[in-house]
Formats: structure tokens, sequence, C-alpha cells
């Protein structure tokens, strides 16, 4: 209690400065209960509802590694979602097929329309499409707007987009809960009988009774990555079959930090001849790499500990160890081209790994706070957060 006692004034003085009540539209008479709330809500944190976790010290601590921070990551993700999501079904929250695509791809959405609910009737045609659709690269477009994708599912897809090939058969396997090798739609989703989204309906049929093999969910997984790739590859070459260079650029670039950009984009500009292309089966087997980004980032790491420099030579080696492919001198020669600062026709292989950290997780990386401020940034945050949920809930709130 004396912690929170110091610790009340700080919030109060933060609340007057950063988020008024006038903005809240909160009666003064209220005022003082708000700020209690307000003070649990920054302290205490949701961690599956509707028990409460306290936030200490050490847990902002745990959100200062090198990792991307759980909270933080999740924060931004549910924000994503909650931007491109469409429709809504029983009070719940959906994006679409479209909407999830356009999530990857875009950083915002041009809403002119607010977002629809939906009948009970319009979700089961919805279900009855998604349950007869075809497989393949074009999944996603062919259904369109005419399907419903959960927010755990859409972290699932996610997650689908950074995993190597050789991570498939691990991400099945956490699935296929009983072991027997195959996944049931209990096993996917506990919370109904019957499909209620586009990709239950899609894996185990209308009435949930088919059951998902190996061989499907990995092909699956291939062509959700080869849709997203066509998708992003036809985005910046502007729908012409090859992409220039100076595109290929644009795009490794797109989630990088502003203030290295200009540095990396005046390397572009310097350094690659224009009329230059690369061509789809290149932008690809690039995508496989990055994809295999922790392997390679390993090898590189060993070989900057050997004091040796990372010439092409060696940059081709660790993507051959990593993937067990090659890429092609063409787009070699434009990632030096980028990321060869000195010119010295070596890498800088630190810089080069946070950029497609940020490319493989498509801006979604949360850096690391340091020290102190680091820690007080961690409590603004998640009293913001704190707070935010106890007003959402307030007809429901703990206090």
């Amino acid at each position: 209690m004396a912690t929170l006692g110091r610790f009340a004034p700080v919030l109060r003085s933060f609340f007057r400065r950063s988020w008024s009540v006038r903005f809240l539209r909160i009666s003064p008479a209220v005022g003082g209960g708000l700020v209690g709330c307000l003070v649990a809500g920054g302290l205490l944190r949701y961690q599956g509802e509707p028990r409460w976790r306290l936030l200490t010290r050490a847990g902002c601590s745990e959100q200062q590694k090198d990792d991307p921070s759980p909270v933080s990551s999740t924060s931004m993700r549910r924000l994503r979602f909650n931007q491109f999501a469409s429709v809504i079904y029983e009070q719940e929250l959906y994006m679409t097929p479209r909407g999830f695509l356009y999530s990857i791809m875009l950083e915002d959405v041009d809403r002119k329309f607010q977002k629809k609910h939906l009948t009970k009737a319009v979700m089961e045609k919805m279900l009855a499409v998604a349950s007869k659709a075809k497989g393949g690269s074009n999944l996603f477009r062919g259904i369109g707007d005419n399907g419903l994708i959960s927010y755990t599912e859409y972290l699932f897809l996610l997650t689908i987009l950074t995993k190597p090939r050789t991570g498939f058969h691990i991400a099945f396997k956490m699935l296929d809960i009983d072991g027997n090798e195959q996944v049931d739609k209990k096993e996917f989703e506990k919370d109904s009988d019957e499909p209620s989204t586009t990709l239950q309906a899609f894996f185990f049929g209308r009435k949930g009774q088919n059951k998902l093999q190996y061989r499907e969910f990995s092909r699956f997984m291939e062509d959700l990555q080869a849709e997203v790739q066509e998708m992003e590859f036809l985005q910046f070459s502007k729908g012409m079959d090859t992409m220039r260079r100076e595109d290929f650029a644009e795009w490794l670039l797109y989630y990088a930090n502003e203030e290295d950009n200009e540095a990396y984009l005046e390397n572009v500009r310097r350094r690659i001849p224009t009329g230059e292309s690369i061509t789809f089966e290149e932008f690809k087997a690039f995508c496989l790499f990055s994809n295999n980004l922790e392997d390679f980032a390993l090898s590189m790491k060993m070989i900057a500990e050997a004091n040796k420099p990372i010439g092409m030579a060696q940059f081709k080696r660790a993507v051959k160890i990593a993937t067990g492919e090659e890429l092609s001198e063409n787009v070699l020669d434009t990632v030096f081209k980028i990321f060869d600062v000195d010119g010295d026709n070596c890498l800088s292989h630190k810089e080069f790994i946070g950029v497609m950290k940020d490319r493989v997780l498509r801006g979604l990386r949360v850096r690391s706070n340091q020290g102190v401020s680091g820690f007080w940034k961690c409590v603004k945050r998640e009293t913001l957060k704190g707070a935010q949920e106890a007003i959402s809930r307030s007809s429901r709130s703990p206090f």
C-alpha cells in the first residue's frame, strides 16, 4: 500500500497532463473513483479474463529484452486487427479474407463506411462458401469479403507468414493435441461444435466433420505464403511481370526506421543502375530466405565473432546453409549495394538483420526500452491500457 501511495501522485499528474477527465466526458463527481480505477488498471492488467496479474517492475523489465515485447506486440496486433476488421457478428469483431490481405500490405485503410453487422443467414452463407472453396494461392482473394477471420486466427495466420518450411510440422504438432497425426475441429477451436469462421469451415467442413491431415495443413501454409508474396510483388512491381531493383529495395525497406532509410535509399540512387529487374522467382527465393532469418543471423554472428568481414561469398554461403537454396547474383548484388555502408564490398550485417526483422514481421516488431526511462514508458503504456479496459468494461468492472 505504501508503494501505491507514492505512485498515486505521479499518476494524478500524468493524467492531468496527458489524458484529461474532460476528454473522457466523465463528471467530476466520479473523478476520484476513476483515478482509483486507473491506478489499479495501470498496475493490473488482464491475462486471460477474468483473472488479473500484477504488473511489477520485473514485468516491465521482461519487456526490455531483445525479443519483441509480448504485451506491446499483442497490443499493436490487436490495434491492427481492429483497424482492418470490417464486420461484426454476435458482438464479435471479424476480419474478412480481403481485410487480412489488406492488413498485410497496407499501413492504413480508407474506411468510408461503418463496420457491418451480419445476420445469421449471411454468416451461414459465408461458411458455406468457405467449406466449398478450393485450396491454392488464390484462396483468400477468391473468397474476398465473403468470409470471417477471428482475432486468434489472425494471429495464427501472421505466424504462418513468418514460418520456415522446417517449422510447418512443429506448428501442426502444436495443434494435434492427442498426437494422432490429424487435427479435428475441437483441437483447433473448442468453443463450439460447428465451425464459426472461414478457416474452420475450410479445414473441417460445414458441420465440422472433416479431419485435417498434415499434408493439407502444410499445403495451406505454403499457399498462404505464396498468395501474400504474389500480392506484395504485384504491389511493388506496379502490376508488371518483373520488379525493378529499386522497387525491390523499396519493398525491403518499407518497414525500416525512417532515419536509417535515407542513407539506404541514397545508396540505391547512387549504386543501382536503372533498367535492371528482379523476377518473381528471384523474389520468392528471397522471401524463403527471410523466413529462415534466425538460422542466417546465427551464421552471420559466428562470422562476425571470428572477426571476418562479411563479403558476398560469406553471405551467399550463410544463405545456403540456412535455407538449402541460393539467392541469385542479381538479388545479392542489390542487397550489398543497399547495406554496404562503407563501400568496401562488405555487409553491415547488424543493420541488415534489423531491417529484415522489420520486413518479416511487417512493422509489428516492438523495439526494447532500456533502463529506468524504459520502465516508466512501460508503466505509462500499461496505465493507459488498464484505463481503457476499465472504461470499456465499466458495466462489469471488478471495482
